[in-house]
């Protein structure tokens, strides 16, 4: 279906862009309508409209599976960054539009963002700030949508379309059940875990990767779909395995049938302030630099 011959201005069907990512993370075409809530051959013919206009084969499919073409996750990587932006764009002139002035802060678990809006609101007395508790998942994607105009994120997250900008840094530990036989240490090595299975995902553990001798498993049992912390520790007390977090987040979450093991030969886990690269505001470049000057001693 490609053709490369004279390029052409296309103009993109945003709203065929959304199908097209929902069957790019189902690949499956009734999941994907069922998630959309629209009929399956509806659905059809919009992918099929999108690759006419495109003119590149997106999607391979037959009675069994679907699957993306390199063009397709192509697609699929700019099409989730275009309708974040898209939707950003609405937030804010929304926003403007209500003649409010108005911040919203992201932030991931276990870190306080109290003290910088504090200092904001000193400075600007009508100023409404609204705070976004957000997760692994999605903590710049809230910065490149619009629902928050700056996030306190852990690194490592996806730095497209933002700036970041580094606060902090602060040691990890390793939570495990109060009866693991590491529990009582006063601190231990990543390969002391070389035969645990990690509740998370590895991104957040880059050294769990390259653990040195770790013994193979012969009917490896699948990692549990996690999202938050809470579920996590669930699955941490239920004996299913461990994970490695930040101190902060694992002294907020804090369980008498857990306990924290310091990990002292890993990277700490660093913070930073995320922003959209795109016109940011100056209420939002000055509430990072006063949370610059509030962390710079730690968190």
């Amino acid at each position: 279906m490609s053709d490369l011959g004279e390029p052409r201005a296309v103009d993109v069907d945003l709203r065929k862009l959304r199908y097209f990512v929902a069957v790019a993370e189902e690949l499956h075409f009734g999941r994907a309508a069922e998630r959309l809530h629209i009929a399956q051959p509806v659905l059809s013919r919009q992918i099929r409209a999108l690759e006419q206009d495109l003119r590149v084969q997106l999607l391979t499919r037959d009675r069994r599976s679907t699957a993306l073409t390199p063009a397709g996750e192509q697609v699929r990587k700019d099409a989730v960054s275009l309708l974040a932006a898209a939707g950003g764009l609405r937030r804010r002139a929304l926003r403007v539009a209500g003649g409010t002035d108005r911040l919203t802060v992201g932030f991931m678990p276990g870190i306080t963002v109290t003290a910088a809006v504090q200092a904001l609101t000193a400075r600007h007395p009508g100023l409404r700030v609204d705070v976004l508790r957000t997760s692994w998942d999605d903590q710049t994607r809230a910065v490149r949508d619009g629902r928050v105009d700056l996030s306190f994120v852990r690194m490592p997250a996806d730095r497209a379309d933002v700036c970041l900008r580094p606060l902090f840094s602060e040691p990890r530990v390793a939570v495990l059940p109060r009866g693991h036989r590491l529990a009582g240490k006063q601190a231990i090595g990543i390969a002391d875990l070389a035969g645990e299975r990690l509740l998370q995902d590895p991104d957040a553990v880059p050294e769990w990767r390259d653990l040195p001798h770790r013994p193979p498993d012969e009917n490896p049992r699948p990692v549990p779909a996690v999202r938050t912390v809470e579920e996590k520790l669930e699955y941490v007390a239920g004996l299913q395995g461990v994970v490695v977090l930040p101190r902060s987040t694992a002294l907020f979450y804090t369980r008498p049938d857990l306990c924290q093991v310091a990990v002292t030969d890993i990277e700490p886990g660093q913070v930073c302030l995320a922003w959209s690269a795109r016109d940011p505001g100056p209420l939002t470049l000055e509430f990072a630099d006063l949370a610059a000057e509030i962390y710079a001693d730690g968190p």
